[in-house]
């Protein structure tokens, strides 16, 4: 079920609208064709945990060549939280990206995934097939994420698992009393051009659509944030003997939330699938946009 009319957002690239999931919960959906001429094909976006549009800048641009469907997550974003707040695992953002096809027509596609998305799309994949045409993974693993979180430090994954977890443990804790501050940042171009010197992030071409981006992310709830992150994380590992359509996976060789070693061994035991790893972080879709684009145009290519 969906609203009747899809709203034009304040940037004139995006469009907005509401869905209603299968268990009820509203859902804030938007699209990069506001009025439907978008040449290309389709492409379901299962965004980063709690992220916005703003972080695919080259999924922004009038010639990209590709029509993007995607929502905001559960509690974020304009969408609302589910009645029971346990339902904001993987399984239940699977129905939530059923529901965004279904309202906006889409019998199959390429699905793109970034981060915790990567984690949606592939089980997606496993528990529908036939609405799957391709995968594009960008800094995401298909499943067992917070094992391959810190990759760069050379942890153990059982280490990690428990450093990541108890850490995002503290922070839903401690959420209330973060997010205020969290809200008051003052995010600007200068504030990324900073992060992009600590490691975690890389510099990126357009700062301004990165903060947009960045203060977005900080609307949510710290400790609702915290409480989707840990849901998540309960999810295991996906069976990649299922997965038989084309994959591309895109990795950021310093990524410190998902490690490009685990993306590479997912690329060897998938049956039709290609690991590129680039200079960059997690956030390399930002800091290479047009190289990462690329190799999405590629893979639809593949598809046909």
């Amino acid at each position: 079920m969906s609203s009747p009319a899809t709203e034009t957002a304040p940037d004139a690239r995006l469009a907005f609208g509401d869905v209603l999931s299968d268990d009820g919960t509203r859902l804030r959906v938007w699209t990069n064709d506001p009025d439907g001429t978008l040449p290309g094909p389709t492409v379901v976006l299962c965004n980063g945990l709690g992220t916005s549009p703003w972080t695919w800048p080259a999924l922004l641009e009038p010639d990209c060549g590709v029509r993007v469907v995607s929502w905001n997550h559960r509690g974020t974003g304009g969408s609302a939280r589910p009645r029971d707040p346990q339902r904001v695992g993987i399984d239940d953002f699977v129905d939530d990206a059923l529901s965004v096809m279904d309202h906006f027509g889409v019998e199959r596609a390429v699905l793109a995934g970034w981060s915790m998305g990567v984690n949606t799309m592939f089980e997606l994949a496993t528990l529908h097939p036939e609405r799957v045409a391709g995968l594009f993974a960008v800094a995401g693993v298909p499943g067992g994420t917070f094992g391959t979180m810190l990759a760069p430090f050379h942890l153990p994954q059982a280490v990690a698992h428990t450093l990541t977890v108890n850490a995002s443990r503290a922070l839903k804790y401690g959420g209330r009393a973060l997010t205020p501050v969290a809200r008051r940042l003052p995010v600007g171009r200068r504030s990324i051009a900073v992060l992009g010197h600590t490691g975690f992030m890389f510099p990126m071409p357009d700062q301004e659509l990165a903060a947009k981006a960045v203060r977005e992310f900080l609307q949510t709830p710290v400790d609702w944030y915290f409480h989707l992150a840990l849901r998540t994380a309960e999810h295991p590992r996906v069976r990649l003997s299922r997965i038989t359509v084309p994959v591309t996976l895109v990795a950021g060789r310093w990524d410190v939330l998902s490690g490009s070693r685990a993306m590479a061994t997912a690329a060897d035991r998938l049956a039709d699938a290609s690991y590129v790893e680039l200079q960059g972080s997690h956030f390399v879709q930002m800091e290479r946009p047009g190289e990462v684009h690329d190799l999405l145009l590629e893979l639809l290519a593949r598809v046909g």
